[in-house]
Formats: structure tokens, sequence, C-alpha cells
């Protein structure tokens, strides 16, 4: 019988005894809740199937090799795995960290999330979600941390640690989700379990097959430890994510995804390509027609001719000769006049005692007669300043 058949009242013995287990076997450890809210979902990062002590270290050398946030978020993936040497999966810390500080980034253009803790609950639940790329892991930590929820977060290991002691079946360990888990666990007693379930999850990945966790599940079910514990040497088969939905409800998830993702792509060199489906497509009816085979019918259209950027080369520039005119047209030259010189000064007119003959002025042209439309007279100017009133009582009656 699967976990998942069991009622409600044998999965809460299941996981009471889970709890006494883990108490004699790991210490619960305290989150630190003193950290501003972007900082705490930056440590759940680094935190994600990993020891806390370990956790601890890889984000203080985190803040210590960079000087600040925004240095983090344009350092490259690999750079920064190499800074978070000692977690699990160094590399998928790293792309969490940078997808999450690029996801703040975006949204409020400063490195701030304390306006996630101003409201309700659910209210901060959606600001973190709404983060592109942030692991469902690090929203459940921080919810149940920082902002007090009721909540239980599941990694990869703690979810692996439940589907070895039976609590879980296989269909809630493929799909990431166990409904109704936290109803299960006394809320006085939550933030105690969570500590403990991480722990013991941080070693399930670490060493599979250790002394510790098969001592914990003997105590727990050996019926699930039997069926379900892989044999030495073997891993544990990784989850098997479900196949999407189909119909409508398929249609409107992979919509939803679509724009989620379309709304957080990132601007610049590292943006991701853009979905197909955003992409302009050509009106139906302009590609090629083909056959059932793929191949181009026989007189078909051959679709509009692509467009090829031409490079912007400048055209040669070219002068035309002048065109030489016709003899008509060419007038001569003035002949320069020769200026007097100082020596033939005195052979002035005046001088020889001739009389000098004065400069007439042109005879007035012969003046045309002017038409008397020019000279009619012009309607006298509007009166400035009359208001309109008095303009119509000067008029005469009808």
């Amino acid at each position: 019988m699967t976990a998942a058949k069991q009622p409600q009242s044998v999965r809460k013995a299941l996981i009471a005894k889970l709890h006494k287990a883990l108490k004699g076997q790991y210490r619960p450890v305290v989150a630190n809740t003193g950290r501003s809210m972007l900082e705490q979902v930056l440590f759940a990062c680094c935190l994600e199937n990993a020891q806390h002590d370990v956790a601890e270290k890889a984000f203080a050398r985190l803040l210590e090799s960079y000087f600040d946030l925004n240095e983090i978020r344009v350092t490259t993936v690999a750079e920064l795995a190499e800074t978070l040497q000692g977690l699990p999966d160094p590399a998928s810390a790293a792309l969490a960290l940078r997808r999450v500080l690029q996801g703040v980034f975006e949204s409020t253009y400063s490195f701030s999330l304390e306006h996630a803790k101003k409201h309700s609950i659910a209210h901060g639940i959606k600001t973190l979600e709404h983060i592109h790329g942030i692991p469902p892991f690090v929203v459940q930590h921080v919810v149940a941390t920082a902002l007090g929820s009721h909540l239980v977060p599941l990694d990869l290991g703690a979810l692996s640690g439940l589907y070895l002691a039976g609590v879980i079946a296989r269909e809630e360990y493929d799909a990431g989700k166990v409904a109704g888990l936290e109803r299960l666990i006394a809320k006085k007693v939550v933030l105690e379990f969570n500590s403990l379930l991480h722990q013991f999850g941080a070693e399930v990945v670490s060493s599979l097959h250790g002394a510790n966790v098969r001592k914990i599940l003997q105590a727990v079910s050996p019926e699930s430890l039997k069926e379900r514990f892989p044999k030495r040497g073997e891993p544990l088969p990784a989850p098997i994510p479900p196949p999407p939905a189909t119909g409508k409800e398929g249609r409107r998830a992979a919509e939803a995804a679509q724009t989620a993702a379309e709304e957080h792509r990132p601007a610049g060199p590292q943006a991701a390509a853009r979905p197909a489906g955003k992409t302009p497509l050509p009106p139906p009816g302009a590609g090629p027609k083909r056959a059932a085979d793929g191949t181009q019918k026989p007189g078909g259209k051959t679709g509009p001719k692509p467009f090829v950027v031409k490079p912007n080369v400048g055209k040669p520039i070219t002068i035309k000769p002048q065109l030489a005119l016709p003899a008509s047209e060419h007038k001569p030259e003035p002949k320069p006049v020769p200026k007097p010189s100082a020596g033939k000064a005195a052979k002035k007119p005046e001088a020889a005692g001739k009389p000098v003959p004065s400069k007439k002025a042109p005879p007035p042209a012969a003046s045309k007669p002017v038409s008397d439309a020019k000279h009619k007279a012009k309607p006298p100017a509007k009166a400035v300043g009359k208001s309109h009133s008095v303009q119509l009582a000067k008029r005469k009656p009808r």
C-alpha cells in the first residue's frame, strides 16, 4: 500500500515517528531573520540541498568576494560557482542567485524586497513568486522563516527523505508537491520539524547509503526501506516530471507560462531568445505550397522573398562634364580700365584750363500710362476699437 492511498491518520503517525527519529540525530537550527529580505532570499539559494553551516560559509564568502550585489548580478555563472565551492550543486545555486538579482533589479531598479513583508502573507508570496527564475524551495523557505507562514519547505533532499520514509507516494515525489503536508504538523513545532527535515534531506543527497540515513528510515518504516531504498552503489531515481496537461487547461497553462517568461525576459546581451509564439508570422497562404511528403507542388507559390540586409556602401560620386555654350551666348569680357599714374596727374583738364564737362543725369524715361485700376481708391480700413454692436447699428435696415 502506497502512502498516497493511506488515510491521513496513518500519514500523520509516520510523520510523528520521523520527527522523533530526527530529533535523536540532529539539532534544530534557528533561522537568522536579522538579514534583509533580499539577503534571506539569496541565502536560501545557497541553502537548497545543503547543510546549514556549509551554506553560511558559502554565503559569507560570496559577500566578501564581491563589492556589492550589482557586481554579483553582472558576474558570470561560472565565476559565481567557483566562489560557491562546497555546496552540493554550485552551478545551480549560482544560476539561482544571478536570476534572482536580475529579476529584482528589473522589477524595482534597486536591490530591495522589503515591500514583500509590509502587507499580508499572501502579498509576500505573490511578490516572491513573480521573481523570474526563483526556485520554489527559496519561496517556501523565506515564507516559512521571514514571513512566519505555516509551511514546510521541500527541496530535492526533503522530498527524497519523505519518499524513502513512506510518507509520500511516487507521484508526489515526481511532481515535487505534497498537498496538505503542513496540516499534519502542529504550528508550534513546524519550524523545528522544517530544520530537522532539511538536515536529513541534505544528508540523503550527500551520503545516501550512510549509517544515519538507514538508521532513521529503519525507525520510521522498515517496509518502505526494503521496497524503496536503492541497492548499495545505486543512486535514488531522479523525479520524473508529469507530462503537461492537454486540452484547454494545458493550453491555458502554456500560455500563462509563456506570458510570464516574456514579461520577465531580461534585456541586453544575456536575454534569452523570444518564444516562437511571440514572433510575427507570415499571413496564411503566403508560404510555398507543399505536398504531404514535404516537397513543393509544381506551379505552386514560391512564397515571399527573404529579406536581405544590404551593406551600407556609399555610391561613387560622378561629376558630369560641363557642356560647351553656343557662340551666340558668349559675352565679351569687359576690358580693364587703366588707372592714372602719379606722373600723369598734372595733365588733368583743370590744369590745362579746359572746362570739365559736368556729369548730367540720364534723361528720365518716358513715363508709361498707368492703368486706372491700380490707382483706384482703396476701401477705407475698418474702424479699430468699435464693437460689433455699433457696426450693426450703423447698417440701414432693408
